[in-house]
């Protein structure tokens, strides 16, 4: 549900009331992913998406249910062997939807803040708007009574909401949900009733909404400007770095999140990295290439890659090994950056980039679906 956070959230202002759909679990091939969602207000407007397509139509039909009887439903989608035109997904997978009604007058009164599900659920919405850190905890599968109730967890641990329980199955929902926020993960977990690991079992989904990962794209040339667009696209908060004050600017870069005027290894020496931090070294110049990587390649991030032609590659490579660089931190460097699709224009360049930073977080190979045999769609370890 918190990767429509933002529409959602402007459905809660309106006061439009609305069922969620999110995917809880998949098996087997299935396009998306644990908490990929598609929400219907109550005109039938729909955003999101929870298929890429096979069951949007009886997932639409479950919200329209929802809206009218206020009731939250887990609904199982498979593959049909009898008729591959039945609601299922033809790719073979399995999906678990759960379908939850929320009320905006409920969302939104004072009275009902921090216990009822729908006003958690406005919270959540609101946080993961504004790039808060936050945990969305909720009951998927369990008694009928306590479905759909809902947990906010917030960095440190602190909660608010009940899943309507015991108070020791909140605290330890709300441990489990902030182990997982940590991490930046979502999907399910399985607790005990009363909070612990035996009895009855509750299973939760929490979605964990984070702060966008990082792209920081030194180099204030063409090529970055067509690379800071990919990197929005897909997702990440792109910051663009060049000592050079007349290329850096916000006329050339105007989709950037960030434009900084420094020298680039001394600006990452300042700044904050992660291990969803991607690095894109686009300077081309050994006075600025080899002082950076020489920091870039010891810090504990996702991706580090530099352009170049394979003479330059060579050159900076020694160059880095003169400065103390070793095999095992040479060997994290992707250079020359990307795939090779036979890139020319600065818009293709910027693709064969970001082909391979998804390739390397994903764990994909790089080489066309066509005549390979690993999976289309993959379990990701991290969210």
């Amino acid at each position: 549900m918190l990767d429509i956070a933002e529409e959602l959230n402007r459905w809660v202002g309106h006061g439009r009331d609305f069922a969620v759909a999110t995917v809880v679990a998949v098996g087997g091939s299935a396009p998306r992913g644990p908490g990929a969602a598609l929400a219907v207000d109550s005109e039938g407007t729909v955003i999101g998406s929870v298929s890429g397509g096979c069951v949007e139509g009886a997932v639409y039909e479950l919200c329209r249910q929802a809206l009218e009887d206020g009731t939250t439903v887990l609904q199982r989608f498979g593959y049909s062997d009898d008729d591959a035109f039945a609601v299922g997904l033809t790719c073979g997978g399995v999906i678990d939807i759960l379908v939850t009604p929320v009320r905006a007058d409920t969302a939104v009164r004072a009275d009902t803040a921090g216990q009822h599900a729908d006003a958690v659920f406005a919270t959540a919405l609101a946080a993961a708007a504004h790039g808060e850190a936050a945990a969305l905890a909720r009951i998927a599968e369990g008694p009928a009574e306590l479905r759909g109730r809902a947990l906010l967890v917030r960095p440190g641990g602190s909660y608010e909401g009940s899943l309507g329980g015991h108070p020791e199955l909140d605290r330890t929902a709300a441990a489990e949900a902030q182990a997982m926020l940590d991490a930046g993960r979502t999907g399910t977990v399985v607790i005990g009733e009363q909070g612990s690991r035996c009895g009855q079992p509750l299973t939760l989904l929490v979605e964990s909404s984070v702060p966008a990962p990082r792209m920081i794209v030194f180099g204030a040339i063409d090529f970055a400007s067509a690379l800071v667009s990919v990197g929005k696209f897909l997702g990440y908060h792109v910051t663009v770095c060049d000592a050079r004050p007349v290329f850096a600017t916000r006329a050339r870069f105007p989709d950037a999140d960030e434009i900084v005027v420094d020298w680039p290894h001394r600006y990452l020496a300042s700044t904050e990295t992660d291990g969803r931090t991607v690095l894109c070294v686009l300077t081309h110049d050994a006075k600025f290439d080899v002082p950076l990587l020489e920091s870039a390649l010891r810090l504990p991030v996702a991706f580090v890659g530099a352009m170049g032609s394979r003479r330059t590659h060579e050159d900076r490579n020694r160059r880095l090994r003169e400065a103390g660089v070793t095999e095992r931190e040479l060997a994290r460097l992707h250079s020359p950056i990307g795939l090779d699709l036979g890139a020319r224009t600065p818009e293709e360049t910027a693709l064969s980039i970001a082909a391979e930073i998804v390739a390397v977080r994903r764990g994909g190979s790089g080489v066309p679906l066509k005549g390979a045999h690993t999976p289309i769609h993959r379990v990701d370890s991290v969210a």
